[in-house]
């Protein structure tokens, strides 16, 4: 399988996302939205949207896992957060989870609620792997 990422001019410095991500081959793999209203032990995380961010891709990665894949292999996500404000702080924290720069394509959308009340962020993604 085949990727490359179109570089775009501010996007990959500015807010950490490819403007288009190009596979040939591979299988694909459409992950649900995973946000993180409590931390692995069961512990509330409401308020904390740096804590949901950082458990949302933990979950979404150990899903992806379970798949045959990786963080790595997402070439687009959608991002949902609560408050626009935090769309600084999630880019910031994105670049923790991709830090060769090989950014998924990618869309954050403010909403005015989750399913779980206490939720900040949801994270939905596709991947493609070998």
């Amino acid at each position: 399988m085949s990727r490359s990422y179109v570089e775009g001019t501010w996007q990959r410095k500015n807010r950490a996302f490819s403007p288009a991500v190009i596979t040939e081959g591979g299988r694909m793999v459409w992950a649900a939205g995973h946000g993180a209203p409590v931390d692995e032990m069961g512990n509330s995380l409401a308020g904390d949207f740096a804590a949901q961010t950082r458990q949302s891709f933990t979950n979404l990665s150990k899903t992806l896992e379970e798949a045959g894949a990786g963080l790595a292999d997402l070439v687009t996500m959608t991002v949902f957060i609560i408050d626009a404000r935090h769309g600084d702080e999630f880019t910031k924290i994105r670049r923790e989870y991709f830090p060769d720069g090989n950014f998924p394509a990618s869309a954050m959308l403010t909403v005015a609620g989750f399913a779980q009340p206490a939720m900040m962020v949801e994270i939905q993604g596709i991947a493609v792997v070998d």
